[in-house]
């Protein structure tokens, strides 16, 4: 006959297997695989609110019909994020002319034409 507190341990044993295998933890001890999963749980909630504020300018533009640009410097190159709460025929042409007039590449891309443009590209310089 198996014990009550050896079911409990068995039982608590398998909940913290199971948190640092959903946390991509490697840790051995239950502090550590606590504190990894406080780390994770802090990740995830900077993750919701990027979404949330994206989610934000997003229902901003919706509204108004001048497009949003931001521009970021990286390390070799740049980040544009274009945006527009309406999607207008041919404004993603427009866009990649401007940034081969300017003597850009664009590497990577990722775009929205839906009922509004969304484009998030990331560059070089030509």
């Amino acid at each position: 006959m198996v014990s009550r507190e050896y079911k409990r341990d068995s039982s608590l044993r398998e909940k913290f297997q199971l948190l640092r295998s959903i946390t991509n933890s490697n840790a051995e001890s239950e502090t550590s695989i606590i504190v990894d999963a406080s780390k994770y749980i802090k990740k995830l909630k900077q993750k919701v609110e990027k979404i949330n504020n994206e989610t934000t300018s997003e229902q901003y533009l919706c509204h108004h019909t001048e497009p949003m640009v931001t521009v970021e410097t990286l390390e070799k190159g740049f980040m544009i994020k274009v945006m527009s709460g309406k999607n207008e025929a041919g404004l993603l042409v427009c866009v990649l002319e401007a940034f081969d007039d300017l003597g850009l590449e664009v590497v990577e891309a990722r775009v929205s034409c839906m009922d509004s443009f969304s484009l998030h590209a990331i560059g070089s310089p030509n």
